[in-house]
């Protein structure tokens, strides 16, 4: 993909609705120095619609895969997303953000969709994610249950304090 497609001239669009579709790939992934996402193949559809002459309304909706690291083994996974989202945008002196509504510069009317895009992606992804049970790396998998019984081991190597010895009599 080129992400040259996802700058638009929002001034060279006609009034009422124009819709866009794009497919991302991993050429668009590898371009965000940011490693949450390894790659992916997720399709885009974005209705641009011109309310006014400096407004629009914009529904983006993003569907598809991307992939991931396992928080357990580290492999990569595949993680659908489904996106849906409305911004507004409008023209102003200088370019900001602010919740959904952002402000191009009036000067050039160009919008850059690539990083927007790929912000919403990344907000779709789960806190945690890892494979379905049974599907992370098995040599991984073995040396975190290795290193965490020797942890666990060398808990209950300390000795306990006698004041709470007692109190742990209670507990059983």
């Amino acid at each position: 993909m080129d992400l040259r497609d996802l700058k638009i001239n929002l001034k060279a669009l006609k009034d009422g609705l124009t819709k866009l579709s794009f497919d991302l790939d991993d050429t668009y992934f590898a371009s965000f120095e940011a490693d949450e996402v390894r790659g992916g193949c997720v399709h885009v559809d974005i209705d641009i619609t011109r309310v006014k002459e400096d407004f629009f309304s914009i529904e983006v909706h993003e569907k598809g895969n991307v992939v991931i690291s396992c928080d357990i083994c580290l492999d990569s996974m595949n993680q659908s997303i489904e996106v849906k989202e409305h911004l507004d945008i409008t023209f102003g002196d200088k370019t900001s953000e602010e919740d959904s509504l952002i402000v191009v510069n009036d000067k050039n009317g160009i919008f850059d969709f690539t990083w927007i895009l790929y912000e919403l992606l990344v907000l779709d992804i789960p806190i945690r994610h890892v494979h379905a049970k049974g599907e992370c790396n098995p040599v991984m998998v073995k040396k975190l249950e290795e290193y965490s019984s020797v942890c666990n081991d060398k808990k209950t190597d300390r000795s306990i304090d006698p004041r709470w010895e007692s109190l742990l009599k209670l507990k059983k």
